[in-house]
């Protein structure tokens, strides 16, 4: 028999500790293939193994923008998770700061993060060089990735915009239907015609191109029909729509004719070829906003016109006229009779009124719908506020541009205006072109101001002045020389960093100083 005797001196192996459990959360919207969900998951599943992490839940949002939380369920159901104490895990493995998101703002990535944190929950960006461990290090590196993964947001959205803009003066149509009596015709990067797409038909190729086309014949016929009986016979949408659907005519979406389909079929100016785009924008998420026309993408003749200019002219004379024989009083009252009938206005609900001026005029006559909408006593659910505070700052405008110009000739200096433009050229030695920047309030209550440079005019320097947060006084001053400037648009928070805050000042004397003359003893 074999005795084996116990060594008590003998060191135990340390038993291993047991695994922490963990939640990825993963994201991808459409932009690289570096960061499909199936490579995110791996680089978090070795995060995970190193860390001796057991990964028990996961949270994913395919094809969704990091640009807001909304439309975002895998993160909305993540925070509802940890905040109600439903979390069966204790960490959270996301891949880098941009799969958490693209915030325009980056406080309020970081507000996601600290209620995680709050409900016990510590977030791991699983790939960045920083540990996430609240040091004042880790804590820098942080913000600048969240405000370098929003600035790569609004980066690409000046990109795509240009190119779209260019598109359109190419004579390429950027979206939407054709509307009756034309078509779209698909064609290569030649130009040579490939094919007519059919409704809710999409182009496969990337490079292949969609442009307007005249449709089929009688079509065509119905169109300028309309325009013959509005303009030469004098009648109404109404009784157009009516004389349309007694025939059994149908739009080119399947549907009766109304009012408003006709009226919209009257001023729109791709019957006589011409190529309009970015009457309305909604960039990186935010405020769905009209632009002025001066701001609309327009390209003329590029399409075949199925309707002469002269007959659109003189339809687009009726409308104005309509509403110019109205008195304010009138046209108000019109207005209040729509809301009474409908209990709520928009413009669509206005083009389909009869015997009423359409939504266009209003916006005319009284400067914007939402004053309009304000005389008749209603208000609208969403906030229009920032349209009238763009309003007052145009009016603002001539006085502060004189304004300037008083300042450059008290420095001595001499100075000339464009009337067209409002650019000024000083001494003749450079130009200014003068911009009011607007401040709003993200939804995390951070203020912001967005200035467009003026790429047209191309001036040696731009005045930014930046109003206080109820936009009523101006809050400091921005001189931004154009060889400097690499953005058509600049989006400033409160404080900005030496590259853009270096050309800040709390008044105009610096600028006025550079008009100053130095007089010079003539050399011998």
């Amino acid at each position: 028999m074999v005795i084996k005797w116990l060594d008590t001196n003998e060191p135990e192996l340390p038993s291993e500790p047991p695994r922490q459990r963990a939640a990825e959360y993963v994201r991808m919207s459409t932009e690289h293939q570096k960061y499909s969900t199936d490579n995110q998951a791996a680089a978090i599943r070795r995060y995970a193994e190193q860390r001796n992490y057991e990964i028990v839940r996961t949270y994913a949002d395919q094809g969704k923008s990091g640009l807001t939380i909304g439309g975002r369920l895998a993160l909305q159901q993540l925070l509802d998770d940890v905040e109600s104490g439903q979390a069966d895990f204790t960490a959270l493995l996301v891949y880098d700061v941009s799969r958490w998101g693209r915030f325009q703002d980056p406080d309020e990535a970081a507000s996601y993060e600290l209620r995680c944190r709050r409900a016990g929950v510590q977030v791991h960006y699983c790939i960045e060089q920083f540990e996430n461990d609240g040091s004042i290090g880790s804590s820098i590196i942080k913000t600048v990735k969240r405000a370098m993964a929003g600035e790569y947001s609004r980066e690409l959205s000046v990109k795509v915009f240009a190119g779209q803009a260019n598109l359109i003066r190419l004579g390429y149509r950027q979206g939407g239907t054709a509307g009756f009596g034309l078509r779209r015709m698909l064609v290569d990067q030649a130009g040579r015609e490939k094919g007519q797409l059919a409704r809710l038909e999409h182009k496969s190729i990337t490079t292949d191109r969609v442009i307007l086309i005249p449709g089929p014949p009688e079509e065509i016929e119905v169109v300028r029909n309309v325009y013959r009986m509005f303009v030469e016979q004098g009648r109404s949408e109404r009784e157009i729509a009516d004389s349309l659907n007694a025939r059994g005519l149908e739009t080119d979406l399947g549907r009766p004719w109304s009012r408003g389909s006709v009226h919209q079929l009257l001023i729109n100016e791709k019957y006589i070829g011409n190529n309009v785009w970015a009457k309305t924008s909604c960039k990186l998420k935010g405020e769905h906003v009209r632009n002025a026309p001066e701001e609309w993408i327009r390209a003329v003749g590029v399409f075949s016109g199925i309707i002469s200019v002269e007959l659109f002219e003189s339809a687009q004379t009726i409308i104005r006229q309509r509403s110019e024989r109205l008195s304010n009083e009138d046209m108000l009252l019109l207005l209040a009779q729509i809301l009474e009938r409908n209990g709520c206005l928009s413009g669509l609900i206005i083009d389909e009124a009869d015997n009423c001026p359409s939504s266009s005029s209003f916006r005319t006559r009284f400067g914007s719908l939402l004053r309009a909408y304000t005389l008749v006593g209603f208000t609208p659910d969403h906030d229009y506020r920032y349209l009238e505070t763009n309003r007052a700052l145009r009016a603002m405008h001539p006085g502060i541009v004189q304004s300037v110009i008083s300042g450059i000739e008290r420095a001595g200096g001499r100075v000339s205006r464009d009337p067209a433009t409002d650019l000024l050229t000083i001494n003749r030695e450079f130009t200014t072109s003068l911009v009011i920047v607007r401040c709003f309030q993200t939804s995390g209550g951070s203020k912001r101001w967005k200035i467009r440079l003026d790429t047209k005019l191309r001036p040696d320097l731009t005045l930014a002045i930046r109003m206080d947060s109820s936009n009523t006084q101006p809050r400091d001053y921005y001189l931004l020389p154009r060889i400097d400037m690499r953005e058509a648009i600049l989006r400033l928070a409160e404080c900005n960093g030496l590259s853009l805050d270096a050309y800040r000042f709390d008044s105009l004397e610096p600028y006025y100083h550079m008009a100053v003359r130095a007089n010079f003893r003539e050399a011998a």
